[in-house]
């Protein structure tokens, strides 16, 4: 990872670490942890009981928990010290047998001492923060136990795409305003307010994301190795990213029956041979 990447991926972390504390204190953290999944994503998950289950990028660590209160020996992993510093508060004070470290996603198998998994999750809205798709598909890969699965959940390229705008008295209008491919190298986004509810930042608001297509993953993972089992795409995401977008049930919106049907999530399975 060169200078540049490196100095991106440490303003990062000091921005996750001025979010925790608002994060921690937000109505958005407060839901039951298995609001955060759909029936169909523990549907593909399959069993988890007594399986080795480890969520990268877990920032306060509501999946991990998920997946622990399912059973499964619930493994949590994110860059940002405060972030996990809560997760493990918060897991402490619910009776939440888990575990969790703080490393670089890159850093990953280093950091778990050369421990395997049965099942790698990666958490929505983790994509956008990894600089290098085929490195930490490799990271994936060895950190998989054989025939273990790698499940990936994240908002849909196509919803960082779309933008609203104004039309007179249509209503809002999404246009495309933003790139869905990769290849223009990081964005800076400087922002006093996170997406949850809550007063502005603190510390540090300037961030970098990365623009990876659902080629770029699917492409990452079979260059490492994986096989790729499925790719589901839905019309639901968990918070109403559009004023004008409608509830189908607690935690999960979409928008408005009239509009076209458009992906916001996807689901992408793949296994190690």
């Amino acid at each position: 990872m060169d200078s540049g990447t490196e100095r991106m991926m440490r303003a990062n972390e000091a921005n996750w670490d001025a979010r925790t504390p608002i994060h921690a204190e937000s109505r958005f953290y407060q839901r039951d942890p298995e609001t955060w999944f759909a029936d169909w994503e523990w549907a593909d998950l399959g069993e988890l009981a007594d399986r080795d289950v480890l969520t990268l990028q877990c920032h306060l660590g509501v999946d991990v928990v998920a997946f622990a209160r399912r059973g499964a020996r619930a493994v949590g992993l994110d860059l940002a010290g405060a972030a996990i510093d809560e997760a493990r508060a918060r897991a402490q004070r619910d009776g939440d047998d888990v575990e969790f470290v703080r490393a670089n996603v890159y850093d990953a198998v280093e950091a778990l001492g050369g421990r395997r998994f049965d099942v790698v999750y990666t958490a929505k809205g983790s994509l956008c923060y990894l600089p290098d798709l085929p490195a930490w598909a490799s990271v994936v890969a060895d950190l998989l136990n054989p025939g273990g699965l790698v499940y990936v959940v994240d908002f849909h390229p196509l919803l960082n795409a779309l933008g609203p705008s104004q039309n007179g008295d249509d209503g809002p209008n999404l246009l495309l305003r933003n790139d869905y491919l990769s290849g223009r190298g990081a964005i800076e986004k400087n922002s006093t307010h996170t997406y949850t509810d809550g007063p502005a930042l603190a510390g540090s608001t300037r961030a970098y994301e990365w623009r990876h297509g659902v080629g770029d993953l699917v492409t990452a993972l079979a260059g490492a190795g994986l096989r790729i089992e499925g790719l589901r795409e839905t019309e639901q995401i968990q918070w109403p990213r559009w004023p004008h977008m409608e509830q189908t049930e607690p935690g999960w919106w979409r928008l408005p029956e009239g509009e076209p049907r458009i992906p916001l999530l996807f689901a992408l399975r793949a296994t190690k041979n």
